[in-house]
């Protein structure tokens, strides 16, 4: 018996997503490095099932049917290269390799080239949705061979979840399109998260409000424009009380917040574009401050600030969240359309919206109206600049200014809120203090200037009279 889909690396991602293949009838091979990781997935998960587990690269590759279709559930980087090493040269050409994990996305056009070279179709395809979305439907963005993900298109549209308009995979285009489109994902995902947490600091150093009492609010916002997967687990997390101690058990967890890259990559690649992804950023930026414990601890001591203790209604505060959401996917979205220029994905940003609805992490009803902005105008460069948003930043922007000023007169950090506003500020600005900054540049360095009252280029001799 042959298997109609491979999957490589036995982590929880890699067995519950061969579980879900196998679940719509399919009949999967597996392969994990380590023979016993193998052994306790089939003794434990997949007694019973169409699973075929193998142990050597060589007997995986042989019990797959031509051509070949796998996937790669494996660490990114150096262990993602080194399996390809050992793979690539046991397939025929016309088979189909799917990098399945958050790889950087000029590592997929290295490796597509490497995979071209040999005649294999290699799909670099972001997938979003964590342990329970590999399972039972996740968010599935491909890119790569067009050929490719036509063999493996009915598969993949199959295992992935269904969202208010259709299931949540989509091809987005040649080269690392799909891995492309997974990393803005993930820096929206940083950027709405950061603004998660400068809520909850603001609800319980400023406000002093319970856990519980926290959990109600976000529950509430959870069922309005805010409702979101994010918003829906906060009010999880909040209610869940640690049996040790008694304590609410987010209360007990250190306050440092690890990373994997995909954030950092997204925001080098907004800067080398010349994007504007602050949000994004700066929630990266937020998570790095939180690592630095110990330095953090000492500086409370020597560095004073004013009573976190303050007033504020929790409309405005609703409103500075939904404002700053926003923000972080009009950022997201804005990147996209400029990546998609500058490497030529030709992306549907649609159907990016569309696949966003459900399976992934920042899966929200917000995206279908998101949806529908960007269908109406495909080259819209920033979603404020239509409704439903505008009226958002018009009826909500005081608030948001409010709960900006308060934070900061109160020493509580709101870098994402912060950073929303100001992004929003500058581009309603006709005109910004760039100018003086384009002077100093021509006055140090001779980098010259263009004048508002005729064409041209120019430069000044700043020292003379």
């Amino acid at each position: 018996m042959k298997a109609d889909f491979g999957v490589i690396g036995m982590a929880v991602m890699g067995q519950n997503l061969a579980l879900n293949v196998e679940s719509r009838g399919y009949t999967v091979a597996v392969y994990n490095r380590t023979k016993a990781r193998t052994e306790e997935f089939v003794r434990e998960k997949a007694n019973g099932r169409k699973i075929i587990p193998t142990y050597a690269l060589e007997e995986f590759v042989e019990a797959l049917s031509a051509p070949r279709k796998l996937i790669l559930m494996v660490k990114a980087g150096a262990p993602t290269d080194a399996v390809l090493e050992q793979l690539f040269p046991l397939l025929s050409p016309g088979d189909v390799v799917i990098d399945g994990g958050n790889a950087h996305y000029a590592d997929t056009e290295r490796r597509i080239a490497q995979a071209q070279e040999r005649g294999l179709r290699y799909l670099g395809t972001g997938i979003s949705g964590g342990e329970e979305g590999a399972l039972r439907g996740p968010a599935i963005m491909a890119g790569g061979d067009p050929e490719g993900y036509k063999l493996v298109e009915e598969i993949l549209t199959k295992i992935a979840a269904v969202g208010p308009e259709g299931p949540c995979c989509a091809y987005f285009g040649p080269g690392s399109a799909g891995h492309y489109v997974k990393m803005v994902h993930n820096g929206i995902e940083y950027a709405i998260m950061e603004t998660i947490a400068e809520a909850y600091d603001i609800m319980s150093r400023g406000l002093g409000m319970t856990a519980a009492e926290m959990a109600d609010v976000f529950g509430e916002w959870n069922q309005g424009k805010l409702s979101s997967y994010l918003f829906e687990i906060t009010e999880k997390i909040l209610r869940r009380v640690d049996p040790d101690t008694g304590k609410p058990l987010v209360d007990v967890i250190l306050d440092t917040a690890a990373q994997k890259g995909t954030g950092k990559w997204s925001s080098q690649s907004a800067l080398d574009l010349g994007t504007p992804a602050p949000t994004i950023a700066m929630a990266v930026f937020a998570r790095i401050i939180s690592a630095l414990k110990d330095e953090r601890v000492n500086a409370a001591s020597v560095l004073p600030g004013p009573d976190p203790r303050l007033e504020l209604d929790l409309n405005a505060l609703h409103s500075a969240v939904y404002l700053t959401v926003l923000a972080a996917y009009a950022q997201g979205f804005r990147q996209l359309r400029d990546a998609s220029r500058e490497h030529g994905y030709d992306l549907d940003l649609p159907a990016a919206a569309r696949v966003w609805m459900a399976g992934c992490i920042i899966r929200a009803q917000v995206l279908t109206t998101i949806g529908k902005a960007l269908r109406e105008d495909p080259n819209l460069p920033n979603l404020f600049l239509v409704e439903p948003f505008t009226a958002a930043w018009k009826d909500g922007h005081a608030g948001m200014r409010q709960v900006v000023n308060v934070a900061h007169a109160h020493g509580i950090p709101v870098p994402a809120m912060d950073s929303a506003l100001d992004f929003l500020d500058g581009y309603r600005s006709p005109r910004l203090p760039a100018n003086l900054i384009q002077a100093q540049r021509d006055f140090f360095g001779a980098h010259t200037y263009q004048r508002i009252d005729r064409e041209g280029t120019f430069h000044t001799h700043w020292e003379e009279g």
